[in-house]
């Protein structure tokens, strides 16, 4: 037994009794399979990114599931004769999930035997307007310079 989901896109246009029933259907085909169905789940209509079947928008369904190849197999077979689906893809997901627990317990491992680092505590500031130790200080504010305008000599005419 492993663990699959199964994502599949139905037309848009279909009625929610007909999606609720495929729905059921692809249940009834995983649990007599000896399979069990962990969720099942109706994002809705959303945009496709290029057109499928003539279609720019489809109804997605994500169905996560525990079975037997064989029991995948017959899935995907009911989906590619069923004109209410579009398009499907199965991923088995039980691999990415032991990874996942495998790193989970090497980071777990390395936390242990990295030595805890004790910290004095930071001195308080002297005042409320005093700067924090180690931050940078904000520069002064400048005075205001003050330009006098020089007189120009007045240019001479030349004879």
């Amino acid at each position: 037994m492993r663990i699959y989901e199964e994502l599949f896109i139905v037309r848009p246009d279909a009625t929610e009794e007909e999606i609720d029933a495929y729905i059921e259907q692809v249940k009834g085909i995983i649990t007599a399979g000896g399979g069990t169905v962990d969720k099942a789940d109706k994002w809705g209509v959303r945009k496709l990114a290029y057109r499928v079947q003539k279609r720019a928008e489809g109804f997605y369904i994500l169905i996560q599931f525990t079975a037997s190849p064989e029991t995948v197999r017959e899935v995907e077979r009911r989906m590619r004769v069923t004109d209410l689906v579009m398009k499907w893809i199965t991923v088995r997901i039980d691999e990415k999930l032991k990874k996942l627990e495998k790193r989970t317990k090497q980071r777990e491992k390395r936390a242990k035997r990295r030595p805890v680092v004790e910290r004095a505590p930071a001195a308080a500031p002297a005042g409320p307007g005093a700067p924090m130790p180690g931050a940078p200080s904000a520069p002064a504010p400048a005075a205001p310079v003050a330009v006098e305008a020089e007189a120009a000599p007045a240019p001479q005419a030349q004879e």
